[in-house]
Protein backbone atom coordinates (compact mmCIF):
# COMPACT_ATOMS: atom_id res chain seq x y z
CA UNK A 1 0.00 0.00 0.00
CA UNK A 2 1.59 3.29 -1.22
CA UNK A 3 1.74 5.80 1.89
CA UNK A 4 0.53 9.67 1.21
CA UNK A 5 3.27 11.82 0.13
CA UNK A 6 4.18 14.25 2.74
CA UNK A 7 2.46 17.13 1.12
CA UNK A 8 -1.21 15.53 1.22
CA UNK A 9 -0.76 14.60 4.37
CA UNK A 10 -4.01 15.47 6.00
CA UNK A 11 -5.87 14.65 9.57
CA UNK A 12 -7.96 11.67 9.66
CA UNK A 13 -11.34 12.55 9.49
CA UNK A 14 -13.29 13.01 12.59
CA UNK A 15 -16.26 10.54 13.17
CA UNK A 16 -19.56 11.61 13.32
CA UNK A 17 -22.34 10.51 15.97
CA UNK A 18 -26.37 10.91 15.44
CA UNK A 19 -26.66 12.00 18.95
CA UNK A 20 -23.76 14.24 19.92
CA UNK A 21 -24.98 17.11 21.08
CA UNK A 22 -22.07 19.48 19.97
CA UNK A 23 -23.05 17.85 15.90
CA UNK A 24 -19.71 16.67 15.19
CA UNK A 25 -18.59 20.07 15.50
CA UNK A 26 -14.84 21.41 15.76
CA UNK A 27 -12.68 24.09 17.59
CA UNK A 28 -12.88 25.63 14.16
CA UNK A 29 -15.96 25.88 13.53
CA UNK A 30 -17.21 26.55 16.88
CA UNK A 31 -14.73 30.14 16.64
CA UNK A 32 -13.34 31.66 19.79
CA UNK A 33 -13.10 30.18 23.26
CA UNK A 34 -16.33 30.21 25.33
CA UNK A 35 -17.26 30.78 28.47
CA UNK A 36 -16.48 28.46 31.01
CA UNK A 37 -20.39 28.00 32.34
CA UNK A 38 -21.60 28.16 28.83
CA UNK A 39 -22.47 24.99 26.35
CA UNK A 40 -21.87 24.66 22.71
CA UNK A 41 -24.95 23.22 20.79
CA UNK A 42 -24.69 22.32 17.16
CA UNK A 43 -26.18 25.67 16.35
CA UNK A 44 -23.14 27.77 16.51
CA UNK A 45 -25.17 29.31 19.91
CA UNK A 46 -24.74 28.74 23.77
CA UNK A 47 -26.92 28.22 26.45
CA UNK A 48 -26.43 28.31 30.08
CA UNK A 49 -26.64 25.40 32.31
CA UNK A 50 -28.88 25.12 35.25
CA UNK A 51 -27.59 26.60 38.59
CA UNK A 52 -25.72 24.43 40.92
CA UNK A 53 -27.41 23.22 43.79
CA UNK A 54 -26.96 25.49 46.75
CA UNK A 55 -24.85 24.12 49.43
CA UNK A 56 -25.73 21.52 52.24
CA UNK A 57 -26.34 23.99 55.30
CA UNK A 58 -24.89 22.38 58.16
CA UNK A 59 -27.10 24.24 60.68
CA UNK A 60 -30.14 22.43 59.00
CA UNK A 61 -31.93 21.27 62.15
CA UNK A 62 -35.51 20.83 60.92
CA UNK A 63 -34.50 17.72 58.81
CA UNK A 64 -34.87 14.13 60.32
CA UNK A 65 -31.10 13.65 59.61
CA UNK A 66 -30.96 16.17 62.94
CA UNK A 67 -32.63 12.97 64.54
CA UNK A 68 -30.47 9.81 66.33
CA UNK A 69 -32.75 7.05 64.91
CA UNK A 70 -33.15 3.82 67.28
CA UNK A 71 -35.49 0.99 67.51
CA UNK A 72 -37.48 -0.50 70.16
CA UNK A 73 -35.31 -2.50 71.67
CA UNK A 74 -32.66 0.61 71.72
CA UNK A 75 -35.28 2.64 73.58
CA UNK A 76 -35.45 -0.17 76.01
CA UNK A 77 -31.72 -0.29 76.63
CA UNK A 78 -31.30 3.61 77.02
CA UNK A 79 -33.94 3.57 79.41
CA UNK A 80 -32.40 0.74 81.41
CA UNK A 81 -29.19 2.36 81.35
CA UNK A 82 -30.86 5.70 82.61
CA UNK A 83 -32.16 4.48 85.10
CA UNK A 84 -29.42 2.60 86.31
CA UNK A 85 -27.31 5.83 86.12
CA UNK A 86 -30.16 7.72 88.08
CA UNK A 87 -30.36 4.76 90.76
CA UNK A 88 -26.63 4.88 90.94
CA UNK A 89 -26.15 8.67 91.61
CA UNK A 90 -29.59 8.26 94.30
CA UNK A 91 -26.85 5.69 96.13
CA UNK A 92 -23.78 8.28 96.34
CA UNK A 93 -26.31 10.59 97.22
CA UNK A 94 -27.63 8.96 100.10
CA UNK A 95 -24.46 7.56 101.52
CA UNK A 96 -23.66 11.33 101.46
CA UNK A 97 -26.62 12.44 103.30
CA UNK A 98 -26.70 9.17 105.52
CA UNK A 99 -22.76 10.57 106.64
CA UNK A 100 -24.22 13.58 108.16
CA UNK A 101 -27.85 12.39 109.01
CA UNK A 102 -27.29 14.15 112.52
CA UNK A 103 -26.70 17.45 111.54
CA UNK A 104 -29.33 17.09 108.69
CA UNK A 105 -31.84 16.27 111.14
CA UNK A 106 -31.07 19.10 113.15
CA UNK A 107 -32.20 21.38 110.31
CA UNK A 108 -35.44 19.42 109.49
CA UNK A 109 -36.26 19.82 112.99
CA UNK A 110 -34.89 24.10 113.54
CA UNK A 111 -38.39 25.34 112.93
CA UNK A 112 -40.85 22.77 115.08
CA UNK A 113 -37.31 24.15 117.99
CA UNK A 114 -38.37 27.80 117.26
CA UNK A 115 -42.07 27.72 116.97
CA UNK A 116 -42.13 25.89 120.30
CA UNK A 117 -39.63 28.19 121.69
CA UNK A 118 -41.86 31.38 120.71
CA UNK A 119 -45.07 29.60 122.15
CA UNK A 120 -42.76 28.81 125.18
CA UNK A 121 -44.41 25.33 125.76
CA UNK A 122 -44.22 21.40 123.96
CA UNK A 123 -41.65 19.39 122.58
CA UNK A 124 -41.28 16.99 119.51
CA UNK A 125 -41.09 13.53 120.98
CA UNK A 126 -40.93 9.99 119.45
CA UNK A 127 -43.68 7.54 120.25
CA UNK A 128 -42.56 3.79 119.32
CA UNK A 129 -39.01 2.76 119.67
CA UNK A 130 -38.00 2.84 115.66
CA UNK A 131 -39.31 6.20 115.54
CA UNK A 132 -36.35 7.92 115.78
CA UNK A 133 -34.02 5.97 113.74
CA UNK A 134 -36.31 5.48 110.71
CA UNK A 135 -36.43 9.61 110.42
CA UNK A 136 -33.23 10.36 111.67
CA UNK A 137 -31.25 7.68 109.92
CA UNK A 138 -33.66 6.53 106.61
CA UNK A 139 -36.18 9.35 105.74
CA UNK A 140 -34.06 12.44 106.35
CA UNK A 141 -31.19 11.42 104.51
CA UNK A 142 -33.77 10.43 101.58
CA UNK A 143 -35.32 13.32 101.74
CA UNK A 144 -31.97 15.57 101.66
CA UNK A 145 -30.90 13.08 98.63
CA UNK A 146 -33.68 14.12 96.31
CA UNK A 147 -32.92 17.37 96.73
CA UNK A 148 -29.13 16.88 96.17
CA UNK A 149 -28.99 14.38 93.59
CA UNK A 150 -32.06 16.17 91.47
CA UNK A 151 -29.64 17.51 89.03
CA UNK A 152 -28.19 14.29 87.78
CA UNK A 153 -31.26 12.61 87.73
CA UNK A 154 -32.85 16.10 85.50
CA UNK A 155 -29.63 15.36 83.61
CA UNK A 156 -30.77 11.39 82.84
CA UNK A 157 -33.81 12.34 82.13
CA UNK A 158 -32.98 14.99 79.12
CA UNK A 159 -30.33 12.75 77.93
CA UNK A 160 -33.03 9.78 77.05
CA UNK A 161 -35.53 12.21 75.39
CA UNK A 162 -32.75 14.14 73.07
CA UNK A 163 -32.12 11.55 70.73
CA UNK A 164 -35.79 12.16 69.63
CA UNK A 165 -34.87 15.56 69.53
CA UNK A 166 -33.36 18.14 66.88
CA UNK A 167 -30.04 19.24 67.13
CA UNK A 168 -30.37 22.37 67.98
CA UNK A 169 -32.67 21.22 70.79
CA UNK A 170 -30.21 19.19 71.99
CA UNK A 171 -28.64 22.20 73.16
CA UNK A 172 -31.05 23.07 75.47
CA UNK A 173 -29.19 20.38 77.92
CA UNK A 174 -27.63 22.94 80.33
CA UNK A 175 -30.90 25.59 80.38
CA UNK A 176 -33.28 22.45 81.05
CA UNK A 177 -30.77 20.70 83.79
CA UNK A 178 -29.67 24.26 85.55
CA UNK A 179 -33.47 25.87 85.19
CA UNK A 180 -35.53 23.12 86.33
CA UNK A 181 -33.34 22.17 89.06
CA UNK A 182 -32.47 25.29 90.49
CA UNK A 183 -36.03 26.17 90.66
CA UNK A 184 -36.67 23.06 92.40
CA UNK A 185 -34.25 24.06 95.25
CA UNK A 186 -35.35 27.24 95.06
CA UNK A 187 -38.99 26.29 96.18
CA UNK A 188 -37.48 24.10 98.68
CA UNK A 189 -35.60 26.88 100.27
CA UNK A 190 -38.77 29.48 100.31
CA UNK A 191 -40.54 26.38 101.72
CA UNK A 192 -38.65 25.85 104.34
CA UNK A 193 -37.22 29.55 105.50
CA UNK A 194 -40.58 31.00 104.68
CA UNK A 195 -44.09 29.11 104.33
CA UNK A 196 -43.25 26.03 106.68
CA UNK A 197 -41.73 28.28 109.50
CA UNK A 198 -44.22 30.50 110.14
CA UNK A 199 -47.39 27.98 109.38
CA UNK A 200 -46.38 26.04 111.85
CA UNK A 201 -45.82 28.50 114.41
CA UNK A 202 -49.54 29.45 113.83
CA UNK A 203 -50.42 26.16 113.95
CA UNK A 204 -48.49 24.98 117.26
CA UNK A 205 -49.97 28.31 119.41
CA UNK A 206 -53.43 27.62 118.03
CA UNK A 207 -54.55 26.42 121.18
CA UNK A 208 -52.47 28.55 123.27
CA UNK A 209 -55.57 30.17 125.34
CA UNK A 210 -56.99 27.06 126.58
CA UNK A 211 -53.38 26.24 127.73
CA UNK A 212 -52.86 23.23 125.47
CA UNK A 213 -49.62 21.76 125.21
CA UNK A 214 -48.14 20.58 122.29
CA UNK A 215 -46.69 17.62 122.00
CA UNK A 216 -45.80 16.60 118.37
CA UNK A 217 -44.34 13.23 117.03
CA UNK A 218 -41.45 13.65 115.34
CA UNK A 219 -42.96 11.07 112.12
CA UNK A 220 -46.04 13.51 112.25
CA UNK A 221 -44.25 16.53 112.07
CA UNK A 222 -41.76 14.69 109.36
CA UNK A 223 -44.77 13.90 107.24
CA UNK A 224 -45.95 17.53 107.34
CA UNK A 225 -42.52 18.62 106.44
CA UNK A 226 -42.13 16.49 103.50
CA UNK A 227 -46.03 17.36 101.91
CA UNK A 228 -44.56 21.05 102.22
CA UNK A 229 -41.31 21.08 100.72
CA UNK A 230 -41.99 18.77 98.10
CA UNK A 231 -45.32 20.44 97.38
CA UNK A 232 -44.00 23.81 96.90
CA UNK A 233 -40.58 22.79 94.95
CA UNK A 234 -42.89 21.16 92.67
CA UNK A 235 -44.95 24.33 92.51
CA UNK A 236 -42.10 26.09 91.86
CA UNK A 237 -42.07 23.85 87.92
CA UNK A 238 -44.90 26.20 87.09
CA UNK A 239 -42.65 28.14 84.42
CA UNK A 240 -40.48 24.76 83.06
CA UNK A 241 -44.50 23.43 82.69
CA UNK A 242 -45.86 26.48 80.81
CA UNK A 243 -42.60 26.23 78.39
CA UNK A 244 -42.74 22.65 77.41
CA UNK A 245 -46.77 23.61 76.86
CA UNK A 246 -45.76 26.05 74.62
CA UNK A 247 -43.52 24.44 72.79
CA UNK A 248 -45.11 20.99 72.34
CA UNK A 249 -47.94 22.95 70.97
CA UNK A 250 -50.59 22.55 73.84
CA UNK A 251 -50.88 25.81 74.71
CA UNK A 252 -49.85 29.35 73.10
CA UNK A 253 -48.94 32.53 75.40
CA UNK A 254 -51.28 34.36 73.89
CA UNK A 255 -54.32 32.21 75.49
CA UNK A 256 -52.64 31.78 78.31
CA UNK A 257 -52.35 35.40 79.03
CA UNK A 258 -55.80 36.07 77.87
CA UNK A 259 -56.97 33.94 80.58
CA UNK A 260 -54.11 34.90 83.28
CA UNK A 261 -56.87 36.26 85.07
CA UNK A 262 -58.49 33.12 86.06
CA UNK A 263 -54.96 31.60 86.93
CA UNK A 264 -54.58 34.76 88.88
CA UNK A 265 -57.62 33.92 90.88
CA UNK A 266 -56.93 30.20 91.06
CA UNK A 267 -53.50 30.61 92.62
CA UNK A 268 -54.84 33.34 95.20
CA UNK A 269 -57.31 30.47 96.15
CA UNK A 270 -54.51 27.69 95.97
CA UNK A 271 -52.85 30.51 98.72
CA UNK A 272 -55.83 30.93 100.90
CA UNK A 273 -55.73 27.27 101.49
CA UNK A 274 -52.52 26.05 102.19
CA UNK A 275 -51.75 29.46 104.57
CA UNK A 276 -52.56 28.46 107.82
CA UNK A 277 -53.04 32.25 109.03
CA UNK A 278 -56.18 34.19 108.07
CA UNK A 279 -54.26 37.35 107.37
CA UNK A 280 -53.79 38.96 104.10
CA UNK A 281 -49.98 39.10 104.37
CA UNK A 282 -49.12 35.73 104.91
CA UNK A 283 -51.55 34.65 102.02
CA UNK A 284 -49.41 37.14 99.87
CA UNK A 285 -46.45 35.46 100.84
CA UNK A 286 -47.67 32.46 98.86
CA UNK A 287 -49.60 33.93 95.96
CA UNK A 288 -47.31 36.87 94.80
CA UNK A 289 -44.44 34.22 94.46
CA UNK A 290 -46.76 31.86 92.31
CA UNK A 291 -48.17 34.90 90.64
CA UNK A 292 -44.90 35.55 89.34
CA UNK A 293 -43.77 32.03 88.43
CA UNK A 294 -46.95 32.27 85.74
CA UNK A 295 -45.94 35.32 84.38
CA UNK A 296 -42.22 34.27 84.39
CA UNK A 297 -43.23 31.29 82.67
CA UNK A 298 -45.73 32.83 80.18
CA UNK A 299 -42.47 35.14 79.10
CA UNK A 300 -40.70 32.47 78.28
CA UNK A 301 -43.22 30.87 76.16
CA UNK A 302 -43.57 34.24 74.28
CA UNK A 303 -39.43 34.28 73.50
CA UNK A 304 -40.00 30.64 72.01
CA UNK A 305 -42.86 31.73 69.97
CA UNK A 306 -41.27 35.39 68.92
CA UNK A 307 -38.18 33.00 67.99
CA UNK A 308 -40.17 30.35 66.39
CA UNK A 309 -41.86 33.02 64.43
CA UNK A 310 -38.79 34.96 63.38
CA UNK A 311 -39.75 38.03 64.92
CA UNK A 312 -37.60 40.77 66.67
CA UNK A 313 -38.21 40.26 70.33
CA UNK A 314 -39.19 44.32 71.88
CA UNK A 315 -36.96 44.24 74.84
CA UNK A 316 -37.96 47.69 75.23
CA UNK A 317 -40.98 47.51 76.09
CA UNK A 318 -40.08 44.44 78.47
CA UNK A 319 -37.82 46.24 80.28
CA UNK A 320 -39.86 49.11 80.38
CA UNK A 321 -42.73 46.86 81.78
CA UNK A 322 -40.94 45.17 83.91
CA UNK A 323 -39.55 49.06 85.50
CA UNK A 324 -43.75 49.14 85.76
CA UNK A 325 -43.84 46.80 87.26
CA UNK A 326 -41.44 46.89 89.93
CA UNK A 327 -42.77 50.31 90.74
CA UNK A 328 -46.44 49.28 91.28
CA UNK A 329 -45.06 46.78 93.63
CA UNK A 330 -42.80 49.58 95.78
CA UNK A 331 -46.44 51.15 95.65
CA UNK A 332 -48.32 48.81 96.90
CA UNK A 333 -45.49 47.96 99.49
CA UNK A 334 -45.42 51.28 100.81
CA UNK A 335 -49.29 51.76 101.28
CA UNK A 336 -49.46 48.37 103.23
CA UNK A 337 -46.51 50.22 105.44
CA UNK A 338 -49.14 52.97 106.22
CA UNK A 339 -51.95 51.39 106.26
CA UNK A 340 -50.94 48.89 108.49
CA UNK A 341 -48.57 50.64 110.12
CA UNK A 342 -46.31 48.08 109.45
CA UNK A 343 -42.27 48.73 110.84
CA UNK A 344 -39.33 47.92 108.51
CA UNK A 345 -36.82 45.09 110.01
CA UNK A 346 -33.38 44.03 108.37
CA UNK A 347 -34.08 40.75 108.97
CA UNK A 348 -37.23 38.25 107.64
CA UNK A 349 -40.19 38.62 107.59
CA UNK A 350 -38.93 42.35 106.95
CA UNK A 351 -42.28 43.98 108.23
CA UNK A 352 -43.56 43.40 111.17
CA UNK A 353 -46.57 45.28 113.24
Amino acid sequence: MDEPKGGDASPPEKPVYPDDPYGGATTAEVGPATPANTVVVASGGTRTPPPPPPPDDEEEDDGEEGMLRMSFLEHLEELRGRLIKMLAGFAVSFVLCLVFADKLWLIVQAPAADALKKIGKGSLVAISPMEQFSIIYVWTPVVASIFVVSPWILYQIWAFISPGLYKKERRWAVPFVVTTAGLFITGGLFAYFVAFRYGLAFLLNIGGFANVQSMVSIELYFDLFVNVMLGVSLVFEMPVVIFFLTLLRLASPRWLLANSRYAILAITVLAAIVTPTPDIFNMMLFAVPMCALFFVGLFASFLLVWKREGKIIPWTRILLGTLAALIALAALAFFAIQHYHLHVLRHWPFLTK
